[in-house]
């Protein structure tokens, strides 16, 4: 007789600065699958102010790490590490680790939550989700409103390799900058398991972003920039199945590696842009 494995003990931890948009929605989403009180959010800055929508998760004001973009990620992500590392010494069985607009999000088709399915899962140190990257598709979507889904107004995504991150963990470690990889560890690739980042999907948030004072003065303009070109290619780029080219994009990114980083995934460069199913427009 089949008896279903108890649930995990598992949360949530980020970092976020003037990002209160993408946190709310954070908040919302992980809330939903984990628990409030699982949540812990440190915001970068004594200038910062949580808002009213964090009440109920374990919220820190911290003094701010570093002032350019480099540097201040490289202490970011030691921080996190460290902080995962306490979680994890302190009675969690998994921690997952997520910039605010990044939402790991199992297949609908599986009918299992998050944490059913990471329950399930088979997670030695690290366990990654397959990248998905939206954009905007111009003449087609508008732009985003708040208080309607993001999957009910982005349909378009690039299946790439920069957000296959080892996302959650079940052994301390280290984090390397933006959560792309565990340090001294390879990654695995959950099935009908996904990173959905939103994060360039609005071409007015990225202008607005841009022209931020506070993200300027850290380095931040270009790097913008650059990664606002997944509006173009779910623009121009013709869509692709999606459960076919994540199947085969799952099974690429597991075997080809960069040479420079062994454990980090690689695609050939491959630009491939999948329309996302309706089973998913309800998630986030």
């Amino acid at each position: 007789m089949y008896m279903a494995p108890s649930l995990k003990n598992i949360c949530a931890l980020t970092m976020v600065r003037n990002d209160d948009f993408y946190l709310r929605k954070w908040v919302e989403y992980y809330g939903a699958e984990l628990g409030k009180e699982n949540l812990y959010i440190y915001y970068d800055g004594l200038d910062q102010v949580p808002g009213d929508f964090c009440k109920g998760t374990n919220t820190t004001v911290h003094e701010k790490l570093g002032n350019q973009v480099v540097q201040a990620e490289k202490l970011r992500l030691k921080f996190l590490s460290d902080k995962a590392a306490e979680l994890l010494a302190g009675g969690y069985d998994m921690v997952i680790g997520v910039d605010a607009d990044e939402f790991l999000v199992v297949d609908p088709k599986t009918r299992k939550s998050l944490r059913e399915y990471l329950s399930e899962a088979s997670v030695d140190v690290c366990l990654s989700a397959l990248g998905l990257d939206f954009g905007q598709k111009i003449g087609e979507e508008g732009d985003i409103v708040d208080t309607v889904p993001f999957l009910q107004q982005r349909h378009y995504a690039q299946v790439g390799t920069r957000y296959t991150k080892p996302s959650v963990v079940a052994k301390p470690c280290v984090w390397g900058a933006g959560f792309h990889r565990v340090k001294g560890h390879n990654f695995h690739i959950g099935k009908d398991l996904y990173l959905m980042h939103f994060g360039y999907f609005d071409l007015k948030r990225i202008e607005d972003r841009v022209s931020d004072k506070d993200r300027a003065a850290q380095g931040w303009g270009k790097h913008i920039r650059k990664r606002s070109r997944t509006i173009r290619y779910v623009t121009t780029l013709k869509a692709r199945d999606f459960d076919r080219w994540t199947r085969i994009a799952r099974i690429c990114q597991t075997i080809v590696r960069p040479p420079y980083a062994w454990n980090k995934p690689a695609m050939f460069e491959a630009r491939i842009v999948v329309r996302i199913p309706d089973r998913f427009q309800h998630i986030v």
